[in-house]
Formats: structure tokens, sequence, C-alpha cells
């Protein structure tokens, strides 16, 4: 029998705990300043060794600088535990931002000084908003040359309005930090002080947690992680109630609940509500999960032994169940397929190539990951893989390949929607900062790709910042492009602005492929040939295999071309050394350069140790019969 779900009313609020994100457009210094934020509240020893941006644990977020997974720490300050999540500032992984704002009672807006409110700045000041979070504004980095905190503070008040803030979250405190030093002011031009004011402004803004003493437990997961020895880990907030070590609780799948932005669900089915053991509760101190027998209203945790729990269920009271809402994520834009690996290296790198592997793996990436979408397709070793942009699928798939999984990923393409009987496509918001002399030259390249001009900033320092709205397919392989044309100065973000119809034909790469005819191994001696006809991207001595794209056609066709022959040997001896000093070397692409540059019919062949541009259809004869 289905049983109503009477709200829950919040009467008390719980003053020893607060609990804040710190959200920023990517590179601003989130993890720079919560770095600081650990070392002023006495965390560790002044001895010791700690590497910088601590909370930035993967490998892949120290190589490339930026923060991947949201992720929590907590601090004492006085008599009050303060817990911080770090979150993510690229757009791509705006899914994480989401969720963790569920979590949190207030953010910590980090704005650069020079640079001021960036795409991503708009995404998450636009979710926070949403939330009714109230923010606290740090303007960062102050000791740059070129600081302009004055108009960065004029702007966020602008971009305030602009999203409509209410009339309350206008009036919002304002700091001047340098996270690097871990100092902060409260003017521009003051003198530096400790991170102090800024601890006392987060207990004074950022809300207590409230909850009702007399209503049952409201716990939310909106976090998945897995340790060695406790396996899979459920980390959520508590919004009601307590949550113990050994409790038997109700639990209700994120499916059976309310979705976030549709009106609450009077009632709820009892066969809906299953029951679940805690085998374990972990808190945080600091950068530690601290094993703990209860947790109460505000505190994050995670519980240990709920193997099939997902994001957005919700751990309650079997007798007297009450499901929060479920966590809404925006949609996927950009999708691409994932297939086993049928080139000839097959098997001979990678530990997991069968397409049962690949599945279990996107599977589990699902369960952690709302952001993320995987559908099947026609052929049961292929599957198509949707996300919120190149850089994010990117990721995934540089994950699986340290994992030892081996795969085919096809050209990213753009998710559509039909509205009113036409195609729609999703839409990105491109900030452009370069030299000023490069306005001309970025303009050319954007209009073909359907980008218009929404406005120019020139502040007077010898660049400029350049905002477009453009398709997103617009988008794929300019990256490369940008950056060979403002000669690796120019900057470049975007994010997702809405849907609006097909803007018709988009040209892609212009050049065509050299494809090589035969398995081998590359030589010196073909390569110097080969060099006339394109750029190559393998140097001497490489295995090949027919089908494998070696190289750019300087022309707009593909050419299939020997690169393994050899030089006829005479009885006359030769140095080899002049062949090699007349070797230009070879192109050298990451995996986003990769998936940028290839077309419809090519693949990228990923490996644990390598990965491989190649056709989709191996075979010439196959692919002359495919035209």
């Amino acid at each position: 029998m289905p049983t109503s779900i009477p709200s829950i009313v919040p009467t008390e609020r719980r003053d020893d705990v607060r609990n804040l994100a710190i959200i920023a457009h990517v590179d601003h210094g989130k993890t720079t300043l919560v770095d600081a934020l650990l070392w002023q509240s006495g965390l560790f020893r002044d001895n010791q060794q700690v590497a910088e941006r601590i909370m930035d644990s993967m490998d892949l977020e120290r190589e490339k600088g930026i923060t991947i997974m949201a992720k929590n720490t907590a601090i004492t300050y006085g008599d009050r535990r303060i817990n911080i999540v770090d979150t993510p500032g690229h757009a791509d992984f705006g899914g994480e931002v989401e969720r963790i704002l569920k979590m949190v009672d207030g953010v910590l807006l980090l704005v650069d000084s020079a640079e001021g409110p960036m795409p991503q700045t708009r995404f998450v000041l636009r979710k926070a908003l949403e939330a009714k979070l109230p923010t606290i504004l740090v303007i960062n980095k102050i000791d740059r040359s070129d600081a302009r905190a004055d108009e960065v503070l004029d702007e966020v008040f602008d971009l305030f309005v602009e999203l409509e803030a209410p009339d309350e979250l206008l009036d919002f405190p304002v700091y001047y930090t340098n996270a690097k030093s871990g100092t902060c002011r409260l003017e521009p031009d003051a003198e530096d002080q400790n991170l102090a004011p800024l601890l006392d402004e987060i207990v004074k803004t950022v809300p207590a947690p409230h909850h009702d003493p007399e209503g049952p437990l409201q716990f939310q997961m909106t976090t998945l992680d897995y340790d060695d020895y406790l396996g899979r880990l459920s980390i959520g907030r508590i919004f009601n109630g307590t949550l113990k070590k050994g409790q038997t609780v109700g639990w209700v799948s994120a499916a059976e609940a309310a979705p976030a932005k549709s009106q609450p669900r009077q009632e709820i089915e009892l066969d809906e509500v299953k029951a679940a053991r805690v085998n374990g509760l972990l808190g945080y101190e600091g950068l530690q999960r601290v094993p703990i027998d209860e947790a109460g209203p505000g505190d994050i945790v995670a519980v240990i032994g709920l193997d099939d729990i997902q994001i957005g269920d919700t751990l309650t009271s079997v007798e007297d169940p009450r499901p929060l809402p479920g966590i809404s994520v925006d949609e996927p834009t950009i999708t691409m397929t994932f297939g086993i690996n049928d080139s000839p290296f097959s098997g001979k790198d990678g530990k997991h190539v069968t397409s049962r592997k690949l599945r279990e793996r996107l599977e589990r990436e699902v369960l952690g990951n709302p952001a993320i979408r995987v559908e099947d397709t026609e052929s049961p070793e292929t599957f198509r893989v949707s996300g919120r942009g190149e850089l994010q699928l990117a990721i995934l798939i540089e994950i699986m390949r340290r994992e030892s999984y081996e795969m085919t990923v096809g050209k990213p393409d753009v998710v559509t929607r039909h509205v009113d009987g036409k195609v729609h496509e999703p839409m990105e918001h491109l900030v452009i900062d370069a030299p000023e002399e490069y306005v001309g030259v970025l303009t050319q390249k954007l209009a073909p790709r359907k980008g218009r001009m929404l406005e120019l900033h020139n502040y007077g320092t010898g660049r400029v910042r350049l905002e477009f709205r453009i398709p997103s397919r617009g988008l794929i392989g300019f990256r490369t492009e940008f950056l060979t044309d403002t000669r690796g100065t120019g900057i470049m973000h975007h994010l997702f602005d809405g849907w609006e119809p097909w803007h018709g034909d988009i040209p892609h790469r212009s050049t065509g492929s050299l494809i090589s005819d035969r398995h081998g191994k590359t030589t010196a001696y073909a390569i110097e040939g080969l060099q006339p006809r394109g750029t190559l991207l393998v140097g001497p001595g490489v295995e090949v295999y027919e089908g494998m794209i070696v190289g750019e056609h300087s022309r707009s066709n593909d050419l299939d071309v020997n690169i393994t022959k050899e030089k006829k040997l005479t009885n006359i001896r030769s140095s080899t050394a002049e062949e090699f000093e007349r070797l230009i070397p070879p192109k050298q692409l990451n995996l986003e350069q990769a998936l940028e540059l290839i077309k419809a019919d090519e693949a990228v062949e990923v490996t644990p140790s390598a990965f491989r541009l190649r056709k989709k259809r191996l075979k010439a004869v196959d692919r002359k019969r495919k035209k």
C-alpha cells in the first residue's frame, strides 16, 4: 500500500558544523587555497613534507594541473568543524559540481584578479544561486602585476544581477587573497593577513545545518569511491536523523524518488523500500577518513557495505521512509563510440580486451558519474558513450588505458534533439584570451564554424578577450588550430549554452590521411621519401599495420603509402647518418589532439602503452567497396 510522505520541517540548527564548497573556473586557485586552509588549521607539522595541491590525488590531476573529481576534507576551527569540498573547475566535469552543491550550505566563489569571471564561473554560480546558497567572493592572485581587483568585483556583481540573484544574496562579503602565500586582505590595498578573517567569515556567512530532531533518518549519496580493504564507499550528507554503525536502514532508489526538478511525490510504495545494513561509517579529519560509530545532521560521511547503491539514492527509516528528491544533472552534449580493439596488435599490450570487460567498465563508470551515458549500438562489440565534452571523455579513456584496457574510439560528435519537428544542436559560450594581433585570424577561423561574436574586451594590456556563441561541433578540432594560430599564447574556455536549430554544415579537417598499405617496421629511407607528401606522425623503427594512419596528407584526399620500404643494398658502403639528419621529427599528438584530428571513417586505437590513429576499415579494398 502507498504511504504518504509528510514534509520535514527544520526546527533546529547544529552550530558546530559548516559545509562549504569551493567553486571557480579552472586554474583560478581553488586547490591551492584549500592547501593554505589545511596548513593554517594546524593539520600538518611545520616540518612535515606535503606535496603541493594536496587534494589533487589522482595522477591525471597532477599531470594536467586540474581538478577532475570532487574531494572532501575537514578542518577544525575553534570549536567548529568545517567540511570543505574542492570541486572541478572545467566545464566538462560540471556534473561533479551539480552533485556536490547538494551537500553544502554555502559556497566560496574564487575569481582570478586579472581574468575575472570566466565561463565556468557563470556555470557554477548559476547552480549555486538556483540552490539559494549564500556566497563568499574571494578575488585570488591579488599579487599579479596585471591584477584589476575593482573591475573584477564590478564584473562579478554584474554577473550576479545578470543571473537574477535574489536581493539577499547580492550583499556578499569580499576578500582578496594570495592563495600561494596563504594570505588575505579585506581591501585590495590593505596589508596582508593570514586566512583567519576568511575562516571567521565562513563561520559567520555559511548557515549551520538545520534539521528536525523528531524526524527520521535522511542520508543522500552523492559520490562513490573505492577502498582496496573496505570495498565500495558511499559518500554523502546526513540531512536529518542519526546514522549509526550496524544500523538497519531503508534504502530508496533515486529512480523511485522524485527527480529534483519535478514536484515531490506524495506517496511511495512500501515495497519500494529495501532494508540494508550499515557495516561501518567513516568521517573526515583533514585528508584522512577515520572510523566513527555514529554521525548526525549536517555530517558528510562515507558508508561501508552498500555495494549496489547509486548516485542520488536515499537511506532513510524503514518504518517511516522519507526519500529525498533525486539528483538532476544536465544532459550530455558530446558522444563517441567505444569498441573492442580489432587491429592486428590487439591483445599484445592490455589485459582487458573483450567487449564484456569493456561493457562492465563503462557500466561501472555510469554508477559513479551521472553525467556519463552509455548506450548499445547495432554491434554487440561497440557502445555509444556520451558526456559533457571532449575532455571528460578523453579523461575516461585515459583512466581506462591506465587500468590496462584496450579499445577503439571513434570521432566525437554532438548529441542532437528534435524540437517541434526541427533538429536542434547544443551551443557553447566560447571565451578566448589572446594577444590582440591575433584577433583577425581568430575571427576568420571561427566564422566558417558558425561562431557569432558577442563581445570584445580590450583592457589595454596587449591582450583581448573575445566572446562567441558557437555550435558545439564547431569546436571539435579547433583547439589544435587555435594553439597554432596564436603561437601557444592563447587561452580558450567554453561552456554549454543551450540549444539552437541546426546551423548547417561545418567544415572539419581539410587534409587527408597518409595510410600504411602493409604490415612492417617503418624505415628512415621510406620516411624521407614521404616527407614532401605531408606531416608524418611516426618516426623510424615503429611497427605499423595495413590501415594505420602514419601521417597527415598535404592534400584533401587519402593516400596509401609504403612506409616500410627499405633502401636497396649495393656493394658500395654508405653511411646512414645523413638520412637521419634529413628527417623531420614526427608530430607528437596527445589523446585530445588525436580525437580532434580523426575523421568520421577513422578511429583511435588505445592501449596501455600507446595510441594509434587508424581507419575503421583497415583493408584498402574494403574502404573502396564502402565508397
